[in-house]
């Protein structure tokens, strides 16, 4: 409902619509009602997200006359959700670099108004934008305990090809 609220405002005050915005506010429950039972068997989040996100829009697909455009665009203010949840280290700059970042955090401020998620997430991501370069450093959470830093994999010089070569019969 606060979606429909909130587009409301948006014609009054003559503001553009998203489809995909609104879109992924409608559907956004059914995604969460797939995802929690992928999740609650163990299967890794993102991916089991991804998979509930393909499976409503399928059915949707049958019942709508959806973009690709538009659809790509509910996937990817979907997709951001979980990752606003991360805030340390690179990641949040990462997430402000998303081309539908300001989709995504407008529909994090609904999840939070909503009481779906914890407001202290919508208050940190607020805060994070209007802050400055140094004060946003110093507000990234430090790593989680027993969160393995991800090493970059080393690669190996390519063998040398006249060694392995055989020579032309």
């Amino acid at each position: 409902m606060l979606a429909l609220e909130n587009t409301d405002c948006r014609v009054r005050e003559g503001r553009p619509i998203s489809p995909g915005f609104l879109f992924a506010t409608l559907l956004w429950h059914q995604v969460l009602a797939n995802w929690e039972p992928l999740k609650a068997r163990g299967e890794p989040a993102i991916p089991s997200l991804f998979l509930a996100m393909d499976e409503v829009l399928d059915v949707q697909a049958e019942k709508l006359a959806i973009t690709r455009r538009i659809a790509g665009d509910i996937k990817d203010i979907w997709a951001l959700q979980p990752r606003f949840e991360q805030r340390s280290g690179k990641r949040p700059y990462g997430v402000l670099q998303q081309p539908r970042f300001k989709a995504g955090y407008d529909f994090l401020l609904l999840r939070v108004e909503s009481g779906e998620i914890d407001p202290a997430v919508g208050e940190w991501w607020t805060a994070f934008l209007d802050a400055s370069n140094e004060a946003r450093a110093a507000m990234l959470l430090p790593a989680a305990p027993g969160e393995p830093k991800k090493r970059r994999r080393r690669r190996r010089p390519p063998a040398d090809a006249s060694q392995d070569a055989k020579p032309p019969e």
